[in-house]
């Protein structure tokens, strides 16, 4: 099935997509540090790094080449978001009526759309009812919160969905459905503990780090299913704090809360909180607070947050710790991604092979 991943940045999205048996056919974001491997991560999807307020559905499956079963997307979510300033002025706010738009316009047979939970309070709410009801046929869920701790992730990541469908080419969809794809969560040490048994192999040409996950490391069951095929990774090389913050770290326990910069300790048997995705140049270049590990004193690397959030080993990153960061705290987690497209693509396997019964 040809699905059209919307604001795909580094594709947490993308990700779950193709664990989930669609062919991404296309995906959209025009913020090259974003995307910077995107190419590298899915070399068979064509990336448009166009701006998304100028697409229409007829762009788009033109782009294509063809009409699509899917539309899924994250627009931009720092206006809506609970920490944030919430201005209603924000241009990116547009963006999420523009998401609506050009499924109308599109026609395919289902979409999904990802946002914080911010999105369904105050005006935000007023603003997405108003974009869902600008739909036509379109058969809609209610918009709502999953937590990717729930589908096994060892993060809590709390992001509101809605799900629609044309009536005619996909079974109807619950979210309840979802229940049996519920996992138990994972924990921090499930999630890293194996990446202290790592050797560095070499710095690439534009400054990615490559390490090796030695042969007796002792993984988890999570993290096994996220290992490479030759047990290589990227991104790990640790941020050098001075030697103060360094004494300050070490006096905060596991669970515990640095009051100076706001860090919180992670609990080898806990789960990570949220991890955000601070800003981008255009709004200050403010980097997000990081947590410290549980048992070094420093913030976590690059592959810890991306271990945490879900994402494979093979799945590289910006060369840079900062863009890194913001390419995962803007990112859906591949494993809530995966079950809520897998819900889906079942349904509209099922509609499909109610037509083929039927001829």
């Amino acid at each position: 099935m040809r699905a059209v991943d919307l604001f795909c940045g580094t594709g947490g999205f993308s990700r779950g997509a193709h664990a989930a048996g669609f062919d991404v056919v296309s995906a959209y974001d025009n913020d090259p540090n974003l995307t910077y491997s995107y190419k590298t991560n899915f070399p068979n999807t064509n990336l448009f790094s166009k701006d998304i307020s100028c697409l229409s559905g007829t762009e788009l499956l033109e782009d294509a080449h063809g009409p699509v079963d899917l539309i899924f997307g994250g627009p931009p979510c720092q206006g809506f978001s609970l920490i944030g300033r919430r201005d209603e002025n924000d241009p990116r706010r547009n963006l999420l009526g523009k998401f609506f738009e050009i499924v109308d316009e599109a026609r395919p047979r289902a979409f999904v759309m990802e946002n914080v939970e911010g999105v369904m309070i105050g005006s935000a709410r007023d603003e997405l009812d108003d974009a869902i009801n600008g739909l036509t046929g379109y058969i809609t869920t209610e918009p709502t919160v999953l937590d990717a701790s729930e589908f096994g992730a060892a993060t809590k990541r709390r992001r509101a969905f809605v799900v629609g469908y044309l009536p005619g080419e996909c079974a109807p969809f619950d979210f309840n459905d979802l229940d049996e794809l519920k996992r138990d969560p994972s924990t921090v040490e499930d999630a890293i503990s194996d990446l202290r048994s790592l050797v560095p192999v070499h710095i690439e040409d534009d400054g990615t780090d490559v390490w090796r996950l030695r042969a007796n490391a002792k993984s988890s069951k999570y993290s096994k299913k996220l290992h490479s095929s030759d047990r290589e990774l990227t991104g790990n090389k640790s941020t050098s704090h001075l030697d103060r913050v360094v004494e300050r770290f070490a006096m905060i326990p596991q669970g515990g809360f640095d009051q100076v910069g706001k860090y919180p300790r992670l609990k080898w048997t806990g789960l990570c909180p949220t991890l955000r995705a601070g800003t981008g140049s255009d709004k200050g270049s403010h980097q997000a607070v990081r947590p410290i590990h549980p048992a070094e004193n420093r913030v976590i690397t690059v592959r810890e947050a991306a271990r945490l959030q879900g994402f494979p080993d093979q799945h590289r990153f910006h060369p840079t710790i900062w863009h890194s960061f913001r390419q995962i705290g803007n990112s859906v987690s591949p494993i809530i991604a995966e079950s809520v497209l897998l819900s889906v693509q079942q349904k509209l396997n099922e509609r499909m092979n109610v037509a083929i019964a039927a001829e």
